[in-house]
């Protein structure tokens, strides 16, 4: 049998002594490297290419949902049993959503630990007994409290957080104090019933409705009496201030109850996959990945989404390959009035507005 190659990270060294110890028992692992934080283990990773990550999830520098994300991105093949003290629902589910493939508690025997590992080498997924003894009292525990609603500064403070900023980095996007900051992470914290950045970033995986803006109230009556009307619009753009603009308009012109904003790709299909929006407008320059790829993507994710693609630059060939990618329109950004806006959606939902 191959032997797997496991780097442990944990930030205390008795506790990595300890599995190191109890995985080296082991004959099919070899333990190739131990870190504390989360830089040292950026940099092994990328030079030991493990088989097995065994690591806790608080550790110095570290934020670990959105690590979790980016390291299923970057090495695929690479297993990752988290082994933690926390055994908090909104941990364990926001973990296991991320992609890692077990959640172990330092509790348990030693022998669950090994059960553990063969598990998941093996192409399985672990949760001990424990935790899935709550996750399926909870489940079943009757109804969930309902979403709070969140101000528009709110949902923008939470997005960021979830993109792993820091408060002096929100403070510039935001154009804010970094105390200014402070105070309204306090409110939003208090707004969701979390006290820690975690605990936010685990509650907005599992609840993607906070993102949404509530339609204006002129459309209220109507959204009570025509369920046609209860739609869900995708904003995909990387300027804010245009996203609450196109948004305003949206809202204000057209038969919508709520809508999502996301700045980039990632956010943008993340929301995608989570709410599966009837209608989605698309800048065609996002960073790192172009609008057009973004769109096409969204729609493998949700191929129901009707596809509306923006742009600054008014481009035949932008407007062939918006199309060929299933786009249902594409339109200039200095054209798009309320107007507009209201047409297009309109058109593109069959003109469900009129029924």
């Amino acid at each position: 049998m191959d032997t797997a190659k496991v780097l442990l990270a944990d930030d205390h060294p008795i506790v990595r002594a300890g599995l190191h110890d109890a995985l080296a028992a082991l004959p099919e692992l070899v333990i190739v490297g131990e870190v504390g934080n989360g830089p040292a283990l950026s940099q092994a990773l990328a030079e030991l290419r493990p088989d097995l990550l065994v690591m806790d999830v608080n550790m110095p520098d570290f934020e670990p949902i959105s690590a979790a994300h980016r390291m299923k991105v970057d090495y695929p093949a690479m297993k990752i049993l988290v082994v933690s003290a926390y055994d908090d629902q909104a941990y364990v589910v926001g973990l296991l959503s991320a992609g890692v493939d077990g959640y172990h508690l330092k509790d348990q025997p030693l022998s669950d630990l090994h059960l553990a590992v063969r598990r998941i080498l093996s192409g399985d997924r672990w949760i001990s007994g424990p935790l899935v003894n709550r996750l399926v009292d909870q489940s079943v525990g009757g109804p969930a409290a309902a979403t709070p609603v969140l101000t528009r500064r709110q949902r923008e403070l939470l997005r960021l957080l979830m993109q792993g900023y820091d408060n002096r980095k929100i403070a510039r996007e935001m154009r804010l104090s970094v105390k200014t900051v402070e105070n309204h992470l306090t409110g939003l914290y208090r707004a969701i019933n979390v006290v820690s950045r975690l605990e936010a970033h685990n509650y907005a995986m599992r609840h993607p409705e906070l993102f949404a803006t509530p339609g204006e109230t002129a459309w209220q009556a109507q959204l009570e009496t025509h369920p046609a009307y209860n739609l869900t619009v995708l904003l995909v753009d990387d300027n804010a201030r245009y996203r609450a603009q196109l948004g305003k308009m949206i809202s204000k012109n057209c038969p919508v109850s709520y809508f999502y904003e996301a700045e980039d790709s990632a956010e943008a299909l993340r929301l995608a996959g989570q709410v599966h929006p009837q209608l989605a407008f698309v800048d065609v320059i996002l960073p790192e990945e172009d609008g057009i790829q973004c769109a096409s993507r969204i729609k493998t994710i949700s191929p129901a989404t009707r596809l509306i693609l923006i742009s600054a630059y008014p481009d035949r060939e932008f407007r062939r390959l918006g199309l060929s990618v299933g786009a249902t329109a594409y339109l200039d950004k200095k054209d798009i009035d309320a107007a507009t806006v209201r047409q297009v959606v309109e058109d593109a939902l069959g003109n469900a507005a009129n029924d």
